[in-house]
């Protein structure tokens, strides 16, 4: 939409409504200017009615079916619309699998379809829609003119009083105590009141009267955005560097984009306030960054969804979340979702733990939480509606669980648990120094997994044997580029230097698949089983440049020192044969120029996909050790997404044929002289911890909190007679074996 028509069509639209005619008179002027603005051969509005959607006024369909034809939320494309808040743009209305057809409507000869949903306070309140006769997909830029006109109905519709406000939200909030569950994003149990974190800015007015001044003010909003975040970046209380640090370097990018700027100056241009300029190019990202296929593009929703609602509050003057409420008790944080900058607001002492409605595992957000140690659950239905301001929570996120108005019952678990877990922590700091050695004399190496510079002091507070998985991507993934060389010789020092004489194994980056970055083609889009695709070693053989370079980092890094340095899915032996080659080529270059270089250098296969287990006469000769990635070779043995919940009862690792098939790789491993480690989540478990012991395994790494547990019950077992048993039941058809162990480990007295 040229800026001249935008302006155009919101004057039009404003003058409309201030009009002193019918509402009905109102709503069918509105839908003829978005028409003829737009040059849509429909154009209509649904407003809510209650829990339905009902067709208000209409341009292009039959005038008969104006308030006769209704949709419940979640019903048509219309329905579907409200219901997801999220815009839908369709060449062939029809073959939508949510299609409805009315026929009173007379919609049957358009083909093309494009809705955005109508929103005030987060609340869809109606639905704007265009229609063609020609089969065609909007462009991006149409769609952004309706998401522009809908923002401006928004405000208009409410303030005539049009619409039914209890129709965008039939839901009641419940009274009595409720249990919500969602996804463990950061391990912890606390407990306190609701604080909701504050939402979406209001947006009151939405046409300016004079350009000069809302770009004036836009100005000056990002002149004091710019100056908090360098001062919030400059405060972050951390423990020490780290991914953070990075993270709020991207942060900063983000913020100083012109591109950003240069959008909602044209929105400007266009006739709208600076507020409504940034909110309108907010929801053009959004939708954009919603249906890239790159979820490294996806994540960073959040982190424009904050930066745009720091910049609204900025020049509307309402610059304070809840943090800036100088709350003093302990509180739990409430929200839809959260950027990384925002969570820093608030004052450490008093935040105990975090729950969202989205949030994901590689959110931004989520490693700023782990970084301050914040408990934190996503991805909680319907929590702002579930939980009011105030209210007693408890949040275990060890089981992804938010407790809401906690029964007595509930509160005194808490209570028991909280102080059985300080208990427990106390039994596990004694034996800290202690080996881990079973009664019967077996020593078991204790590593810890890690992949953040906030993981490091775990090595000494664990007093872990080293650490087993190093995991480099971390560094890849939160990075807009490609991590300059210097950051990724200094992560890597950094990780040696924390080890001190304790060894450390470092994983090449695991990158592509469900962790794409942004500096790499995507291969033409997602794909449809990311686990098993373009990921990992297959990406870095391709990319070469890549390794290479993450290659003389880690040998950098290095010098004087050993280095264990391992290749993940590996599916043949030649490729990892290839990736020696290539970091034993970075080396010789080095040596060349003069660099200092290890003092050793051993190289390592992760044993993943399953075929390669098949190949491990070829494989053995070639390798200085092995380590047996359990989370994704349990998938592909069982054929079980570990991430589907319809699937969950069959991800077992104590499944006959999942230990049967890590006992052949052990015990041929063992006959070749090859070190095993098992560095999956199944060594962090106790009883799954035990049943590796017991068919050979002698080398864990774990995560941090892991390792008390699992050294307590390594030194109050006998390993011999399990050991002995386990190899019975792998023989017996029908052995549940999950179920024989546990009862096994009773009578014994092993600690689970």
């Amino acid at each position: 939409m040229p800026v001249g028509s935008a302006r155009e069509i919101l004057r039009r639209l404003h003058d409309v409504m201030a009009a002193r005619s019918p509402a009905q008179t109102k709503l069918d002027e509105v839908v003829r200017v978005v028409a003829a603005e737009l040059g849509s051969e429909v154009a209509s509005i649904y407003l809510a009615r209650g829990t339905e959607l009902e067709l208000a006024a209409t341009f292009g369909l039959k005038q008969e079916a104006v308030h006769v034809t209704r949709l419940a939320f979640g019903e048509g494309l219309v329905g579907t619309i409200a219901e997801s808040r999220s815009p839908l743009n369709l060449a062939e209305a029809s073959q939508h699998p949510r299609f409805a057809y009315r026929p009173e409507t007379g919609e049957e000869r358009f083909h093309s379809f494009a809705g955005v949903p109508i929103v005030r306070r987060e609340a869809a309140i109606g639905v704007l829609c265009v229609q063609h006769v020609s089969p065609r997909a909007y462009d991006e830029v149409e769609i952004e003119a309706l998401q522009t006109v809908a923002m401006v109905l928004a405000e208009l519709i409410a303030a005539a009083g049009l619409a039914d406000p209890a129709g965008a939200s039939p839901r009641l909030r419940e009274t009595g105590p409720q249990k919500l569950t969602g996804l463990r994003l950061v391990d912890g149990l606390c407990r306190g009141v609701a604080v909701f974190h504050q939402p979406r800015v209001r947006i009151e007015r939405t046409v300016a009267d004079d350009a000069d001044v809302e770009r004036a003010r836009l100005d000056k909003g990002f002149r004091i955005l710019r100056e908090q975040i360098d001062q919030m970046v400059s405060r972050a209380d951390f423990a020490g560097p780290g991914d953070h640090d990075e993270i709020l370097e991207t942060y900063r990018m983000f913020a100083l984009d012109e591109g950003w700027a240069r959008r909602i100056h044209a929105g400007i241009e266009g006739g709208l306030t600076a507020e409504a300029a940034i909110e309108s190019v907010a929801q053009a990202q959004r939708l954009r960054l919603d249906a890239a296929s790159d979820p490294y593009l996806r994540e960073r929703i959040h982190d424009f969804d904050d930066l745009s609602n720091r910049l609204i509050r900025i020049v509307t003057g309402r610059m304070g979340t809840a943090a800036a409420l100088g709350l003093r008790q302990d509180m739990i944080l409430i929200a839809r979702n959260l950027g990384p900058a925002e969570l820093l607001e608030y004052d450490r002492r008093y935040l105990k733990g975090v729950a969202l409605e989205e949030g994901s595992l590689t959110a931004h957000v989520t490693i700023i939480a782990r970084a301050m140690g914040v408990p934190m659950v996503g991805r909680i239905a319907d929590l702002r509606d579930k939980v009011a301001d105030g209210d007693p929570l408890i949040l275990d996120a060890r089981e992804g669980a938010l407790f809401v108005r906690p029964q007595p019952a509930v509160v005194r678990t808490f209570e028991t648990e909280a102080a059985a877990l300080a208990r427990r922590q106390a039994e596990f700091a004694a034996v800290r120094d202690l080996p881990a050695t079973t009664r019967d004399g077996v020593r078991v190496s204790l590593m810890i997994n890690a992949g953040l510079r906030s993981d490091l002091p775990a090595i000494a507070a664990t007093n872990a044997d080293g650490i087993g998985l190093f995991r480099t991507e971390f560094q890849f993934l939160v990075s807009a580029t490609l991590p300059r060389m210097g950051r990724q010789v200094e992560l890597y020092r950094d990780v040696l230097d924390a080890a001190g004489d304790k060894p450390v194994t470092f994983r090449t980056v695991d990158i592509g698949g469900d962790k794409a970055v942004p500096y790499l083609d995507a291969r033409g889009g997602g794909e449809e089983n990311p686990a098993m695709g373009w990921r990992a070693l297959r990406l870095s053989l391709e990319r070469g440049g890549l390794l290479a370079a993450q290659a003389r980092a880690l040998l950098i890094a290095a010098a004087g020192r050993d280095l264990s340095l391992m290749f993940p899915m590996v599916s043949e032996p030649w490729e990892f044969l290839e990736a020696r080659a290539l970091v034993e080529k970075a080396r010789v270059a080095l040596a060349s120029r003069g660099r200092p270089l290890p003092r050793s250098v051993r190289y390592g296969a992760m044993l993943e996909v399953p075929a390669l287990g098949e190949m491990l006469d070829e494989l053995l000769p070639e390798v200085d050790f092995i380590s047996i990635g359990t989370n994704d070779l349990t998938q592909f043995l069982l054929a079980a997404d570990r991430g589907n919940p319809k699937v969950a009862a069959r991800y077992d690792w104590l499944s006959r044929g999942v230990l049967r098939y890590l006992a052949r790789v052990t015990a041929a491993a063992d006959a070749a002289g090859i070190p095993v480690t098992v560095c999956g989540e199944m060594g962090g478990r106790t009883l799954e911890a035990l049943a590796l012991l017991a068919i050979g395994v002698r080398r864990l790494s774990i995560t941090p909190a892991a390792v008390g547990p699992v050294k307590a019950m390594i030194r109050s077992a006998e390993l011999a007679p399990v050991a002995a048993r386990m190899a019975l039941w792998l023989d017996t058809p029908g052995s549940n074996i999950r179920t024989l162990l546990g009862n096994e480990a009773t009578e014994r007295g092993i600690r689970l």
